[in-house]
This record gives C-alpha cells, structure tokens and sequence, in this order.
C-alpha cells in the first residue's frame, strides 16, 4: 500500500506507524521509563512561553512562544519541561520561559515582554527580558531580524511583531498617545506570542498571536490610566486566555503571556511547554 502526505487523512507530527507512549506538560524534571527493547525514540518538544511585561505607563509588551523542536533521540531516563515565565505587576520585571529538553531533542523558551523599552519579547530563545530577537535555534536556524520573520520571530518595538515558523514573536506596543488598540501578537506555526497592553487614550490591549490549531486570547479595554491587558498567545494543545481588565492573559502551552497593563495590571504567564515521545 502507498499513501502520501496529501491524502493521508491521519497524518501528524508523528512519524507514520510510532504511537504516542508518553506526554508531560507539568513544568519540571522527572523520570522516563522506556521499554528495554526501545533504543530510539521520536521526541516533539515544545519550550516554555515569555511572560508579559507590567509597565508604568501603558504599552506594555506580550512575551515571545517557546521554541518547537521534533526528531529522533536516543533514550534518556529523565525529561525536562520548562515552565513559563510568571506574570509579575512588577513596573520592570520580566520573566523568560524556560528551555525544554529529552534526549538530543531540545526547544528554548521565549523572550519575557520589556516594559521599559515597551518592546514584545522574542519567541524561542531569546536570553535576556530586554532581547527584540532570538538565540539561534538548536537546528541552526539563524534568529530572526528585530520584527522580522525566521525560525522564531523576532519580537517588535512600535510595530507589529514578527512570526515565526516555529513560535511567534512577542506583541509590540503602541505607544502613540490615543491610538485604541495595542499591537497582536506574532503569528506562529505553533504557538503565538502574548498581545501588547494598551496605551493612553482608550487602551485596548491586543490579542495574542494564534497558531495554526488554536487562537490567542482577547485583548481587554480600559480608559484614562488604566488601559487593558493583552490577550495571551496560542498553545500547542489549547487557546491563548482572554485578558481581563488590567491584567494580561496567560499563554497557552508553549505560547507568550499578554502585557499587563499600568502598576494596576499583572501581566500574563507563559504557557508551559510540553514533551510528547512516541515509539
């Protein structure tokens, strides 16, 4: 029998014939058991999504989505999944997600928001809270151009964010006065980044950027000082949170928290990742 891509009605990410044995999305290291007569297994490996940033002033920026990575690795008997960033209503802190790792098979987390520069965060990979693009990947990918589109995009400063084909950046912020709604975040192949907060005037923040199964959050709205919150980035297994009020949506798993919005709002978390071994 022969079949291709294009009319297999069952085709996924998994290689045709493996079984999924094993899942962990609980941020954290734990033990693996593999059969004994398995020596190689098939890992997809989603890392840990930014937080949102809390800024002073409204604008402040979503984080970027954890990096996607999938092959065949050597058994290992221990797993990773990085945990997202943790929304803080903090004025200036700002947390990255944590990498994700089995085996040989390993996906970085995304870039926390910037709420001094009121800048989205980077998707997979981005070191520092104040980085507009990513690391290279594990693959060799370069990292994406400030705002552009690569392997992870590049997270955005007064414009809209860069997707990625593998996890979308983190929304900018629209920080001219009266402007009404924040910028989105990046689109990505797989999880989306967190949406900016609003800004002066009537500040609806922007909704998380969606990936190709699921939808960011909504932005929400809030006037004079307040502004609203962004909405939360897509995940690998679920939707991005709604924002309420001042407080910036949680990503889902994978995907970027949405920006907090003034000291009154808290930004979002980053979704954790999630690990996924087949054989």
């Amino acid at each position: 029998m022969t079949t291709t891509i294009y009319n297999n009605s069952s085709f996924s990410d998994s290689p045709y014939g493996l079984k999924l044995q094993q899942t962990f999305s609980s941020a954290g290291t734990f033990s693996v058991t593999i059969p004994t007569n398995i020596l190689r297994v098939y890992a997809v490996v989603i890392g840990g999504g930014g937080a949102g940033a809390t800024a002073t002033t409204g604008g402040a920026g979503g984080g970027g989505a954890g990096g996607y990575s999938a092959g065949w690795t050597y058994i290992s008997n221990t797993v990773t999944v990085g945990a997202g960033g943790t929304g803080t209503s903090t004025a200036g802190v700002s947390n990255n997600g944590n990498s994700s790792i089995y085996g040989m098979v390993m996906a970085g987390g995304g870039g926390a928001g910037a709420s001094a520069a009121n800048s989205g965060g980077a998707g997979a990979g981005a070191i520092t809270s104040t980085s507009l693009i990513s690391t290279v990947s594990y693959t060799g990918a370069p990292a994406a151009t400030n705002n552009g589109i690569g392997y992870a995009g590049g997270g955005s400063s007064g414009v809209a964010p860069g997707a990625g084909v593998s996890s979308g950046g983190g929304g900018g912020s629209a920080t001219v006065t009266g402007n009404v709604t924040a910028f989105a975040g990046g689109r990505g192949l797989i999880c989306g980044g967190g949406g900016a907060a609003g800004t002066a005037g009537v500040g609806t923040g922007g909704a998380g950027g969606t990936g190709d199964l699921y939808a960011g959050g909504t932005g929400s709205t809030g006037t004079g000082t307040t502004f609203g919150g962004g909405g939360g980035g897509a995940g690998y297994t679920g939707a991005g949170a709604n924002a309420s009020a001042n407080n910036g949506g949680n990503g889902g798993s994978g995907g970027g928290g949405g920006g907090g919005a003034s000291t009154l709002g808290t930004a979002g978390n980053g979704g954790n990742g999630v690990v996924y071994l087949y054989y």
